[in-house]
């Protein structure tokens, strides 16, 4: 990626755009002030800088923020496209804005990762590379307004409006418009003009207006659901984290506990960052997350478990990270049924865990009691028998991907789903439904629910959160 770090000459515009700023703050101030008790925010954006200025994308365009490191250089690609990346097995674009807008961007050294972010477009995903990333900010959607040719970094049919909130002046991107898609040149990149500043490339015919956003649903919602909506996508941008459908109750519940611990604490409410999504995220995970079950969660997954089964066990446990759970599950497994042939397909799509896994080794401190007949003294702590470890495949897979996984009677899923987005969530449960039979058990999630017209019927308990196949 080609960056420049010349200094840039102080124009004519850049005092217009000084102007612009006062004026916005300064002739609209005391309406401002006189309306902060009775407005409520209703537009919220995920906010950076380009150039020297700060801009805005609508926070529901942005999947999540992202780090780039490196790039898959495409050849005979216009100078803006930094190339193709590989997002958790998909292959999207690279788009670096500054290019683009042929605006002047810090060089850095070889290797270093670049601050970005993935737009969801509809059904496209694609990257931009900005100068830094700065937080989400809230504001009053009537205080937006439209842009004026004073702006002439970029090309005024790419913005959709202008904004002061706390003495800076947001430039608010139409995404849409910028990566609009062109039938008619879309088998044609050499027809795209070059990059410029007030002539920024043509990604596409322009889209009409701006699209249906989140101060359009916002109509007749009070101040809490407004802010209840953000905090959702929030925690779509920040973690990946979906709770629609699976999900729902405790998003509901939480929100309640964190307006108040925040409002303790003098904070806003919403999610500003990922410190604040692993905050709000903290009561969600299921009981020892990353650690061995203690003898409360095994007592409780033991007593779920059929007197009867076939004399050859086949279990899934889809995103397994390394390994805690599975060992956890096969040792249960192994005290319940002691003369079965057991079989546990253990999948994660984090590399770096699923390669440690099967070599797991800890301390003696580490291992409730229970374990115990199933350790071995290893060169550095203990680890499990042979008795346990062979009945473990740990595989390096994406549950979303095909699976090889043959018929089973049991997965154990715990905090999945809600980490997928809805299509993939109905697809996985719908593989978890055609790879098992009635009888068969799933547990997922202490927070996570699935509707029993789906085939699954909730039989858990306060410790364990588990469903049996119809």
């Amino acid at each position: 990626m080609k960056n420049t770090s010349e200094p840039v000459a102080h124009t004519q515009s850049d005092e217009q755009s000084q102007g612009a700023r006062q004026r916005l703050g300064g002739l609209h101030q005391h309406q401002i002030q006189e309306q902060d008790d009775i407005e409520t925010v209703d537009y919220k954006m995920v906010t950076f800088s380009l150039g020297g200025k700060d801009y805005g994308i609508n926070i529901l365009k942005v999947k999540e923020i992202a780090k780039f490191t490196t790039f898959t250089y495409v050849p005979n690609a216009p100078p803006f496209v930094s190339g193709v990346y590989n997002l958790r097995g998909d292959i999207i674009s690279i788009i670096d804005l500054r290019v683009m807008f042929n605006l002047p961007a810090q060089r850095k050294a070889e290797g270093s990762a670049e601050d970005g972010l993935i737009l969801r477009l509809d059904e496209l995903m694609i990257g931009v590379v900005v100068d830094s990333i700065d937080k989400v900010v809230g504001i009053v959607s009537s205080r937006i307004q439209p842009p004026h040719p004073i702006f002439g970094d970029v090309n005024i049919k790419y913005i959709s409006g202008v904004v002061e909130k706390d003495g800076r002046l947001y430039i608010i991107l139409d995404v849409d418009r910028i990566f609009a898609k062109d039938e008619s040149t879309a088998e044609k990149p050499e027809s795209l003009p070059p990059a410029g500043a007030a002539n920024a490339p043509e990604l596409g015919e322009d889209v009409e207006g701006i699209e249906a956003t989140s101060r359009q649903a916002a109509v007749g919602k009070n101040e809490e659901q407004l802010d209840l909506d953000f905090i959702r996508e929030s925690l779509v941008t920040f973690r990946g984290f979906y709770p629609d459908g699976i999900a729902d109750a405790w998003l509901n519940r939480r929100y309640s506990e964190w307006r108040a611990e925040r409002s303790k604490l003098g904070l806003d409410v919403q999610l500003t960052g990922e410190d604040d999504a692993d905050e709000f995220l903290r009561t969600f995970y299921s009981p020892y997350s990353g650690r061995f079950w203690g003898e409360d969660y095994a007592e409780g997954v033991k007593a779920l478990l059929a007197q009867e089964m076939p004399k050859n066990i086949n279990v899934w446990n889809p995103g397994c990270g390394k390994g805690y759970e599975t060992y956890s599950l096969a040792t249960i497994l192994r005290m319940r049924y002691p003369d079965h042939i057991l079989k546990i397909w253990a999948g994660d799509n984090d590399l770096l865990s699923i390669s440690t896994a099967p070599n797991l080794v800890f301390g003696a401190d580490a291992v409730p009691t229970l374990y115990e007949p199933y350790l071995v003294e290893a060169k550095n702590g203990f680890s499990f028998s042979s008795e346990v470890k062979d009945a473990i495949l740990f595989e390096y897979h994406d549950v979303t991907h095909t699976n090889a996984v043959p018929n089973v009677d049991m997965i154990m899923a715990r905090d999945l789903l809600s980490f997928l987005p809805p299509k993939q969530q109905a697809s996985v449960l719908n593989e978890f439904s055609d790879k098992t039979s009635t009888g068969a058990l799933l547990i997922l999630g202490q927070n996570e629910y699935v509707s029993e017209t789906l085939g699954w019927q909730h039989v858990g308990s306060a410790v364990v959160n588990a469903y049996r196949r119809l």
